[in-house]
């Protein structure tokens, strides 16, 4: 796994809880909660879009074209 996509998740979490905690603090708590959402939706799609490459490279490295 490549470090860069660690700090990007890592770095994405600190700016949601950041956010969501602000958003709390000013009574915003339905923001909050869609803030959070669309942090894990992001986070799950990088994920997502790595699993693909290791799968792709797989198939690439044993022919299962």
């Amino acid at each position: 796994m490549e470090i860069d996509l660690i700090f990007r998740i890592a770095a994405i979490g600190i700016i949601v809880a950041v956010l969501n905690q602000l958003l709390i603090r000013s009574g915003r708590e339905e923001q909050a909660l869609m803030l959070t959402l669309a942090g894990l939706i992001c986070v799950l799609m990088m994920i997502i879009y790595e699993i693909n490459n290791l799968f792709e490279t797989v198939k690439a490295v044993f022919g299962l074209y």
